[in-house]
C-alpha cells in the first residue's frame, strides 16, 4: 500500500536555478496518482487461479516490478505508484475502466498524463478516451490504446514484460505485458480530474489501468523530462543518447541546441531543434563519444535565451555487446535510418502467384494462403469461407497438388533492375521480399537445409540474390529486407512444434503434417524437403543466418513466430552487423518478446474492417479489378497519416508468377512517387507532433495492402 506521505514526497523534486528568457527550470517532476480507492480487479497472482484479470481466470505472475511500490518507466522517465501483487484474497490491484473520474491535486502546471494499461482479451487492441476536466468547466480528450496482455506468437512488447502468465489452472509460457501511453494536457488550465474510458465488454475487451501519473512542470518554459542512453549509433557511428524535452511555456522557441557532457564523454556537435512550441514534447537524439557510468550534464540553449543545465541521475554511457539475455536484447532498437525511412514496399511472390486467386468481395482472403485454404476444407468447411477449395477443383481438377505450381512459377519476366527502379520511383526507402512464405518454398539459396527453393525448381534462379544485387548496383540508397516465415504449414519436421492459433475450427494453424489432397485423400508431396533432426536448429536458424550473413539483409521481417531460436540468432546478428558498420532491425514476429524492434499490426487490426469492394490480399489476386487498386491520392493520404503517427508505411505489391507487375500497381506507385519526391523533406526523417491526432480507423480500398510498423 502506498502511503499519503509517499505521494507528497514524489510530488516535489529539487530543481536547479536557471537564467534566461523562455527557458524554465531544468526539470519538472512526476506526480503519481494513487488509484487504490478505484481498484476493482485483481490481476496478479502467485499461482494459477489466485487472480483473474479477464473472464477466463488468467493473471500476471507475482513478480516484483520497480522498488518499494514505485516503478520508473525506462522509456519516459515517469514514476508511477505500482503496488503489483497483493496477497490478500480479495485485494484488487488495477482499475477496469468504467468511466470513473479520478481526482487529482489541482494544478495549472501539468504538462501530460501517463498511464500503464492493458486490454484483457487475447490478441485484441482496445481504445478509449481519457477526458481531462479543468477548473473552468472545460474538457479535453486524448485517445489511449492498449494491446492485449498476451499476444500469440509473441507479437507486441510492453513497457513491463513478464516471461509467462497464469491461466486458471496452469502456466502459459507466452510473454505477458503492460503498456505505457501518454497524452498532453492543455497548458495554463487547472486540471482537477481525469475521467477514464468506458470499456466493460469482457468479450471484445476491457481496458485495465494499473497506474496513472502526471508530469508537472516546475515553471513555464523548456524542461528536460528524461535522458536515456541507447545502443543505437548515428551515421558516423557515435552512440545516441535520447533526451526528452517538454515545452510548458507560452511562446515558441527557435534553434534550440542540446548537448550532453560528462567525465570521459562529450558531444561532438549540438543537436538542433529548429522550432519548439508550447505543449510540444520532443525526443532529441544527441550523438556522444566516450564511455562513462555516472551523472551527466545536459545543456540547452537558444539564441533568445541563456543556457540552462540539467544534471542527470546515474547513466551508463557506452556501447555494449548484445547477449541472448532478455535485458540485453531489449536494449536493441530500430535504428535511426529505419525510423526516418517512413515508406517501404512489401513484395509477396512465390508459387501461390500461379493460381493467384483470393476470391473477390464479399469474402476475399489472402491469395498466398491458397494451399492452406483449399486443403483445410477437409477439416471444416467454415475454414474456407472464400471458396478456395471449389475454385481449385473447378480450375485445376482433382489430381493437382500444390507443388505442381512450381513448374509455372517461371519468373520469365522478372527484371530485378526494373523492380528496384520502380521502388525508387515510388519514393520508398526500403523493400521487403517474401523470401519464404508458409508453404516452405524459398526464393534464396537455403544450402543444405532444403532443396525446396527457386534455385532447384521453377525459375531455377536465386531470386533474392538477383534483387539484392540490383538494389546494390542501381539503387544503393534502398535498404533491403527479408520476410521469413518461421514455421512451414505442411513440413513434417515442424510437427513437434506445430500449433493452432485459436481454439476454434476456423483458426489459423501451422500443423507440421503432410497435406492431403482434398479430393483424392492422398498425401501431397513436399518437394525438395531434406529431413532434419530438429526444425529450429537444422533449418529455421540456418536459413535466418543465410539471410543475415550471406545476403546481408537490413531487416529481418519474420512471421508466425511460435517456437524459435531467435534470441541466440539476434544477439549474434546484432553484434556482427555492428562490427561491419551496419545497423539492422528485426520486427515483432520472430517469436521473441525481447528481440523485437518495431510493431507490425495487420491492416485489419489497425484500420478496421475492409470495405466490401476492397481487395484483401498480399499475393497477386487475379479477381481484383483494375480500378480496385490503391490510387496515388489514397496512397499519399495514408502515407502522410502514418508519418504523422510516427509510423512506417509498408505497402504491398504482388507480382504475377512470371515476375511482371500489374500495370495499375506500377502506374499508381509512380504517380504517388511524383508527389512524394517533391515533398520528401516533409516525409522522411520526420518525427510526429506530440499533440497527436485521433487514431481513428482507416479504410483502404487497395490490393496493395499496407502494413504499419
Amino acid at each position: 500500500m502506498v502511503l499519503p506521505e509517499q505521494y507528497e514526497a514524489l510530488s516535489t523534486l529539487t530543481v536547479i536555478p536557471f537564467f534566461g528568457l523562455g527557458l524554465a527550470s531544468p526539470r519538472g517532476g512526476s506526480v503519481p496518482v494513487p488509484l487504490e480507492p478505484y481498484f476493482n480487479n485483481k490481476a496478479f497472482g502467485s499461482h494459477p487461479g489466485e487472480a483473474s484479470l479477464d473472464a477466463l481466470g488468467q493473471s500476471y505472475p507475482a513478480e516484483p516490478i520497480g522498488s518499494d511500490g514505485i516503478f520508473t518507466s525506462t522509456t519516459s522517465g515517469v514514476e508511477y505508484f505500482f503496488p503489483g501483487y497483493n496477497p490478500g484474497a480479495n485485494a484488487s490491484d488495477n482499475v477496469i475502466c468504467t468511466g470513473q473520474t479520478i481526482s487529482v491535486p489541482p494544478s495549472k502546471n501539468y504538462f501530460s498524463a501517463s498511464v500503464l494499461l492493458v486490454s484483457d482479451v487475447r490478441s485484441t487492441t482496445v481504445s478509449g478516451n481519457l477526458t481531462f476536466l479543468y477548473a473552468d468547466n472545460t474538457t479535453s480528450t486524448a485517445e489511449v490504446r492498449a494491446h492485449a496482455f498476451w499476444w500469440f506468437l509473441a507479437i507486441r512488447r510492453g513497457e513491463i514484460s513478464y516471461p509467462y502468465f497464469f491461466t486458471h489452472n496452469d502456466t502459459n509460457h507466452n510473454a505477458s505485458h503492460i503498456y505505457e501511453r501518454y497524452a498532453p494536457i492543455e497548458t495554463g488550465k487547472q486540471l482537477t480530474g481525469i475521467q477514464l474510458p468506458h470499456t466493460t465488454n469482457s468479450t471484445t475487451g476491457r481496458l485495465h489501468v494499473f497506474a496513472l501519473s502526471l508530469w508537472e512542470a516546475s515553471d513555464p518554459g523548456v524542461q528536460v523530462q528524461t535522458v536515456r542512453p541507447t545502443q543505437n549509433l548515428d551515421a558516423t557511428e557515435r552512440q545516441v543518447v535520447e533526451v526528452v524535452i517538454n515545452h510548458a511555456g507560452d511562446r515558441c522557441v527557435s534553434n534550440l541546441e542540446v548537448t550532453l557532457e560528462s567525465k570521459g564523454v562529450k558531444t561532438a556537435e549540438p543537436t538542433i531543434v529548429k522550432r519548439f512550441c508550447p505543449g510540444d514534447q520532443k525526443r532529441v537524439n544527441v550523438a556522444v563519444e566516450g564511455t562513462y557510468s555516472g551523472s551527466a550534464d545536459v545543456y540547452i540553449s537558444s539564441p533568445d535565451c541563456k543556457q540552462i543545465k540539467y544534471t542527470t541521475p546515474f547513466l551508463d554511457i557506452g556501447i555494449r555487446d548484445w547477449t541472448p539475455d532478455s535485458k540485453s536484447l531489449t536494449t536493441h532498437e530500430a535504428p535511426q535510418w529505419y525510423d526516418g525511412a517512413k515508406f517501404g514496399i512489401f513484395i509477396h511472390w512465390g508459387p501461390y502467384s500461379v493460381p493467384s486467386w483470393g476470391n473477390s468481395t464479399p469474402f476475399e482472403s489472402y491469395s498466398e494462403w491458397f494451399w492452406w485454404y483449399s486443403t483445410r476444407v477437409n477439416e471444416h468447411a467454415a475454414a474456407d469461407r472464400s471458396g478456395f477449395n471449389a475454385y481449385r477443383l473447378k480450375t485445376f481438377g482433382p489430381d493437382l497438388n500444390y507443388d505442381d505450381f512450381f513448374e509455372n512459377f517461371t519468373a520469365s519476366e522478372y527484371k530485378p533492375k526494373e523492380w528496384v527502379d520502380l521502388i525508387a520511383d515510388a519514393g520508398a526507402q526500403y523493400f521487403v521480399l517474401t523470401t519464404k512464405h508458409h508453404d516452405g518454398f524459398s526464393l534464396f539459396d537455403a544450402a543444405s537445409t532444403t532443396n525446396r527453393t527457386s534455385l532447384n525448381f521453377g525459375p531455377k534462379r536465386d531470386l533474392l540474390g538477383e534483387l539484392f544485387d540490383a538494389a546494390k548496383t542501381h539503387q544503393p540508397h534502398l535498404r533491403r529486407g527479408t520476410y521469413f516465415s518461421l514455421p512451414e504449414w505442411f513440413n513434417p519436421d515442424w510437427g513437434k512444434y506445430g500449433f493452432t492459433q485459436f481454439d476454434r475450427v476456423t483458426s489459423t494453424s501451422h500443423p507440421g503434417i503432410i497435406a492431403r489432397n482434398p479430393y483424392t485423400g492422398l498425401e501431397e508431396p513436399y518437394t525438395g524437403r531434406i529431413p532434419v533432426d530438429d526444425f529450429i536448429e537444422d533449418l529455421m536458424v540456418p536459413q535466418m543466418e543465410a539471410l543475415a550473413y550471406k545476403y546481408e539483409t537490413d531487416i529481418m521481417w519474420c512471421d508466425a513466430g511460435a517456437s524459435n531460436g531467435t534470441d541466440q540468432f539476434a544477439a549474434r546478428w546484432f553484434n556482427w552487423a555492428r562490427e561491419q558498420g551496419r545497423q539492422v532491425t528485426i520486427n515483432d514476429r520472430c517469436g521473441s518478446p525481447w528481440a523485437s524492434d518495431f510493431d507490425t499490426p495487420d491492416p485489419e487490426e489497425k484500420m478496421g474492417e475492409q470495405p466490401g469492394n476492397g481487395p484483401y490480399s498480399y499475393g497477386f489476386n487475379r479477381a481484383t479489378a483494375d480500378d480496385e487498386y490503391m490510387n496515388a491520392t489514397t496512397l499519399v493520404h495514408n502515407l502522410v497519416d502514418m508519418v504523422s503517427k510516427n509510423g512506417n508505411f509498408l505497402l504491398n505489391i504482388g507480382p504475377r508468377a512470371d515476375g511482371s507487375i500489374h500495370e495499375s500497381m506500377a502506374d499508381n506507385l509512380r504517380d504517388a512517387g511524383t508527389w512524394i519526391h517533391a515533398h520528401s523533406e516533409a516525409i522522411f526523417n520526420m518525427t510526429y507532433w506530440y499533440i497527436a491526432p485521433e487514431e481513428g480507423n482507416l479504410r483502404l480500398p487497395s490490393q496493395m495492402m499496407p502494413f504499419i510498423s
